[in-house]
C-alpha cells in the first residue's frame, strides 16, 4: 500500500505560500515515528496515516487485505500506540498574538502532549480541533506527542455496565463496543468489509498563527435567487483577542467578473457573530450533473484591522434554489428533489469509505471514483452513515461534477446510548460537520441515521434481543434524543436544508410505505425474491437496493492464489461477509443461468447476473416517474478486494453493472418491458427539460441478425417524464415464435445526434435459450489515448467481455451485446500499442461460460 498524504500536504503549502498579512497555517513538519506503547521500539510513521499502514510499511505485518491476514491482525486494536515528532517552530509564528495546533482528524480515543504539556485529549473521530499552544511552544526541538488509547479497551468498562446489549450486529465481535465510540462504524466490520479497528492521526496537522482576530466559520445564506439577481446574507463567527473596529468583506470572482460588499463592526474580545448582504447581478446557476453547468464562483471573506488584512477564508460557491419535496399529495407521500424550481430525477449510488484505511484515499482516487460516477449519468451520490464524514476534497470535486450529496450522519444499523456524555459528543461532532460542509453547492440533505427507524419497526431486536417493555422504552427514548431532537435542532440552527431522521422512515416489506418517502428494497438479496419484482417494488424515492457479484478475475488474482478460487474455500468466505452471500448469488445464479463450467465462468457469470438483474431495478425505476423519483443503487464502491454489492471493485475496474448503469442512467433513454401477462411496452424517458424529436425504431431479430420485423416512428420525446409511446403483446409481436432464438432490438435517435440509447428485449431467460455461438473478430488501430476497437460477430454475441490481462487499460464499453451486421467501436485507453493489444486481448461471450 502506497502512502496517499501528499494532498494533504500540497493543500495546506499552497494556503501556507499566500501573503499571510499577520496570519499563517502550514503543515506540521519533522519525521514522524510511532510504537507500540507498552514497547520501547520506535518505528517510523507516515502522517497522516494509521496505525495499520505504518505497521505494514515497516514489515510488522503482511498485506491486510491479502488471503485471511485480517484475522491475525486483530491484535492491533487491543493496543496503545504513540506517536512523535520533532519540530521547529517557523521564523515570526512566535511573534503573532495567537498559536495553535489544528488536528482535523484523530482516530479517535488521544492524549497529545507539547513539550510534555497535556493540551488536547480527544474522544470523537469526526471532530476537528484547534489548540492554542503558544504557551507551550518553543522556538527549537519541539515534541509533540499523541498517545492513543485501545478503542475497544477504552468502553469496555461502559460496554460491562450498560444494562441490555446493542443490536450493532455488523460489529464483527461478540462484545459489540462500536456503538460506545463516535468512530467510523464500518472499522469494526460490515457486511462488506473487514474488521480493522484502526488508530491514527488520518488527516494533516498544522501550526495555525494569527495576530488581533481570526474568522473561525464563514456561511453563504442565500436569500433569493432570479435570473437577474442572487441575493446573500454573508456571516462569520470570529474570535477576537484584540477589540476594537474591524472590517468585515467579502469578495467574488466568476472568471474576470467581479463583484464585493464590506461592512465595519465593533468586536468584542472572544467570540463574535457578524454579518453582511451581498447582491450578484446576473447569476450563473450551479445544475447537476446532465442539466447544465454546475458553475461555481471563487469567494472569499476577509476581516481587516487597519491597513492589514488578519485573518481570511476562501471557497467556491455555487447559486442554486434546492428543496425536498416530501408531503402528501394523490399518490401518497412524495419525496423527490426540486433543483432550481426543476423536479429532477435522481440517479445515482451509495457510496461508502474507499478504504479500511482512509489515508490510503489520494486525490486521484477521489477524482476518479466520482468522475466514474458522473461518467455513468449520476447526478447524486449519498454519503453512507457508517463510514466518516468525507475530507473537503471529496466535496469540493462533487461541487465541481454537478453530483449533489446525501449526506448522512454517521450512524448505522443500531440503537445508540442517549448518556449526556453521549449526547454532547454527538452535539460536537454534528456542530463541526454541519459547518464545515454546509457552504457546499452539492450537499442536498442531512439525514439522520441509515435504517434504523426501519429497524426498529421491522427487525424483531425487541425480541431477538431480549428487550423488556422498559428496555424498549428507554432504547427508543435515546433514539429520538438523537435524531428528533439534538440533530434537527443543529441543523436548524446551523443551516436551511432538509433534514430526515432515518432512511428509510419504514421498511420494505410493508407495500403502503412504497407510496410514503424513500425505501430500501431487499426483497431483491435478502428476500431472495426474483429480479422481477423490482418493477413491482417501486418507492417514490428508492434510496438502496443492489445485489452482489464477486470482482473480476485480474482482481481475484491479486489477493488470492489458485487453490482459493472456489466459493467455499476459507479465502472467498473470508472476502464474502453477507451472512447468506456466496449461496445467494449461486441461488439466483441458478434462476437464471445454467451451471458455468469452472470458477472464472462463475465470477464472469456473477458480473452478468448482478448488471442483467439491477437493470431491470434501474429502468422500472426510472419508467415510474414522477411516482418514484429517485433511484440510488447500493453500493459504488469497496473498501478493500471483496465480493460485493459494488459497481466498481477496490481497484478501480468497472463491473458489468457500472457499465449496464451508465445506459439505463442515460438523460434520454428507451426502455422495453414485457409484463407478466405478455403486455410489452416501449417507453421512452427523458431527464431533459425540452422536448426531444428523435426516431423511434422497432425490431425484431433473430439470433443469425435475420430482421423479421421493423417498425420506424417519429416521436417527440416529453421532457421531464416517462411515456409509452408503443404498445403490443407478446403473442401479437412474435406471431407464433417461440422467442428463445429471437429478441427486441430498440433505439431511439435524434437527427442533431443528441440522443442515441439502444436497448434489448429478450422473451426468456438464458438457461432457457439456446446460446449462439457467435464468432467474434477484432481489428484494432491506434487512436488518441489508447486504441479503438472494431467488433462484428457472425450471430448475436450476448454480453462481450473484453479483457488485457494483466494490463492497465480501461474500455468505454464492456459485456455489451453485438447483433451480426452491426459493428461495434469500443476505445481502450491505454498506453499498449495496437499490436500489443491485438494480441493480448480476450474476448469473452456468454456461451462460452457453461
Amino acid at each position: 500500500m502506497m502512502k496517499r498524504w501528499f494532498y494533504w500536504l500540497v493543500a495546506l503549502t499552497a494556503w501556507a505560500c499566500q501573503p499571510n498579512k499577520g496570519f499563517d497555517q502550514q503543515a506540521l513538519e519533522g519525521d514522524w515515528k510511532f510504537r507500540q506503547a507498552d514497547k520501547n521500539e520506535w518505528m517510523s510513521a507516515t502522517v497522516p496515516g494509521t496505525v495499520h499502514t505504518d505497521l505494514l510499511a515497516n514489515k510488522k505485518i503482511s498485506d491486510p487485505f491479502y488471503r485471511t491476514n485480517e484475522k491475525d491482525q486483530q491484535w492491533i486494536e487491543t493496543k496503545d500506540w504513540e506517536y512523535s515528532v520533532v519540530f521547529d517552530t517557523p521564523e515570526g509564528v512566535l511573534d503573532r498574538d495567537v498559536v495553535a495546533l489544528e488536528f482535523p482528524g484523530l482516530d479517535t480515543y488521544a492524549d497529545v502532549f507539547l513539550n510534555d504539556s497535556l493540551i488536547l485529549k480527544s474522544d470523537n473521530m469526526f471532530v476537528g480541533y484547534e489548540v492554542p499552544c503558544k504557551g507551550a511552544l518553543k522556538a527549537k526541538d519541539n515534541e509533540l506527542r499523541v498517545v492513543f488509547r485501545s478503542p475497544v479497551n477504552e468502553v469496555m468498562d461502559e460496554w460491562e455496565a450498560s444494562p441490555y446489549r446493542y443490536p450493532a450486529d455488523n460489529d464483527q465481535h461478540e462484545k459489540k463496543l462500536s456503538v460506545f465510540t463516535r468512530k467510523a462504524p464500518y472499522h469494526y466490520g460490515w457486511d462488506w468489509g473487514p474488521r480493522f479497528v484502526t488508530s491514527g492521526i488520518y488527516r494533516p496537522v498544522a501550526l495555525k498563527s494569527w495576530n488581533s482576530a481570526d474568522i473561525k466559520w464563514v456561511q453563504y445564506t442565500q436569500k433569493s435567487l432570479t435570473d437577474d439577481k442572487a441575493e446573500l446574507v454573508v456571516s462569520a463567527e470570529v474570535e477576537a483577542l484584540t477589540p476594537g473596529s474591524y472590517t468585515f468583506s467579502v469578495n467574488g470572482k466568476d472568471g474576470e467578473a467581479t463583484f464585493s460588499n464590506s461592512k465595519s463592526f465593533e468586536l468584542k474580545k472572544g467570540a463574535n457573530k457578524i454579518s453582511l448582504p451581498l447582491e450578484v447581478m446576473k447569476p450563473k446557476r450551479w445544475w447537476p450533473s446532465g442539466l447544465g453547468e454546475a458553475n461555481l464562483y471563487d469567494m472569499t471573506a476577509s476581516l481587516q484591522k487597519g491597513n492589514s488584512i488578519v485573518s481570511e477564508k476562501s471557497e467556491r460557491f455555487g447559486f442554486r434554489t434546492i428543496e425536498v419535496v416530501n408531503k402528501p399529495d394523490d399518490m401518497g407521500t412524495s419525496f423527490f428533489f426540486k433543483v432550481n424550481g426543476e423536479p429532477v430525477f435522481m440517479k445515482g449510488a451509495n457510496y461508502i469509505p474507499s478504504d479500511n484505511f482512509v489515508t490510503e484515499v489520494d486525490s486521484a482516487r477521489y477524482r476518479y471514483l466520482l468522475e466514474s460516477a458522473k461518467d455513468a449519468n449520476m447526478n447524486m451520490i449519498r454519503v453512507w452513515g457508517g463510514g466518516i464524514y468525507e475530507n473537503d476534497y471529496f466535496y469540493e470535486l462533487a461541487d465541481e461534477m454537478g453530483l449533489l450529496v446525501w449526506q448522512d450522519f454517521m450512524f448505522a444499523c443500531t440503537m445508540y446510548p442517549g448518556s449526556d456524555d453521549f449526547l454532547r459528543r454527538v452535539e460536537e461532532e454534528a456542530v463541526y460537520n454541519v459547518k464545515r460542509l454546509r457552504n457546499h453547492p452539492s450537499i442536498a440533505l442531512w439525514c439522520g441515521n441509515n435504517e434504523i427507524q426501519g429497524a426498529w419497526e421491522s427487525w424483531g431486536w425487541q425480541k431477538s434481543y431480549g428487550y423488556s417493555e422498559q428496555d424498549s422504552i428507554n432504547l427508543y427514548n435515546d433514539y429520538k434524543a438523537v435524531f428528533h431532537e439534538l440533530l434537527p435542532k443543529v441543523t436548524s440552527e446551523l443551516d436551511d436544508k432538509f433534514y430526515l431522521a432515518s432512511s428509510p422512515l419504514h421498511n420494505w416489506p410493508k407495500a403502503e410505505d412504497r407510496a410514503n418517502g424513500d425505501n430500501h428494497y431487499w426483497g431483491v438479496w435478502w428476500g431472495k425474491l426474483p429480479f422481477e419484482s423490482y418493477k413491482k417494488y417501486i418507492a417514490r424515492f428508492m434510496s438502496e437496493y443492489g445485489f452482489q457479484s464477486f470482482p473480476e478475475m485480474e482482481s481475484i488474482k491479486k489477493y488470492s492464489v489458485p487453490e482459493d478460487w472456489a466459493i467455499e474455500s476459507d479465502v472467498m468466505k473470508a472476502h464474502q461477509r453477507s451472512s447468506i452471500g456466496n449461496k445467494t448469488i449461486k441461488l439466483y445464479m441458478d434462476m437464471y443461468y445454467d451451471e458455468p463450467k469452472d470458477f472464472e465462468s462463475f465470477v464472469y457469470v456473477g458480473q452478468v447476473l448482478q448488471a442483467e438483474g439491477l437493470k431491470i431495478g434501474f429502468e422500472a425505476h426510472r419508467r415510474a416517474m414522477p411516482f418514484c423519483m429517485g433511484s440510488l443503487y447500493w453500493q459504488l464502491n469497496d473498501c478493500w478486494p471483496v465480493a460485493s454489492w459494488s459497481g466498481i471493485d477496490y481497484y478501480g475496474n468497472w463491473k458489468a453493472t457500472h457499465y449496464y448503469i451508465k445506459k439505463a442512467f442515460e438523460p434520454v433513454l428507451v426502455s422495453p418491458d414485457m409484463d407478466s401477462t405478455g403486455v410489452i411496452k416501449v417507453f421512452a424517458v427523458s431527464d431533459k427539460l425540452e422536448p426531444v424529436k428523435a426516431k423511434l425504431n422497432i425490431s425484431l431479430i433473430d439470433n443469425k441478425g435475420k430482421v423479421l420485423q421493423n417498425r420506424e416512428t417519429e416521436i417527440s420525446v416529453k421532457p421531464n417524464g416517462s411515456n409509452v409511446y408503443w404498445e403490443t403483446t407478446r403473442k401479437a409481436f412474435l406471431k407464433g415464435d417461440s422467442g428463445k432464438e429471437t429478441f427486441m432490438y430498440v433505439t431511439l435517435k435524434s437527427e442533431d445526434g443528441s440522443v442515441d440509447s439502444e436497448n434489448f428485449l429478450f422473451f426468456e431467460h438464458p438457461k432457457d435459450v439456446k446460446l449462439a455461438k457467435p464468432t467474434v473478430k477484432a481489428d484494432v488501430k491506434k487512436a488518441t489515448d489508447g486504441c479503438v476497437i472494431t467488433l462484428d460477430t457472425d450471430v448475436l454475441a450476448r454480453n462481450v467481455y473484453l479483457a488485457v490481462p494483466n494490463e492497465d487499460g480501461f474500455f468505454s464499453d464492456n459485456y455489451f451485446n453485438i447483433i451480426p451486421g452491426h459493428t461495434r467501436e469500443i476505445h481502450l485507453r491505454t498506453k499498449l500499442e495496437p499490436e500489443v493489444v491485438r494480441k493480448k486481448l480476450k474476448i469473452t461471450t456468454l456461451d462460452q461460460a457453461f
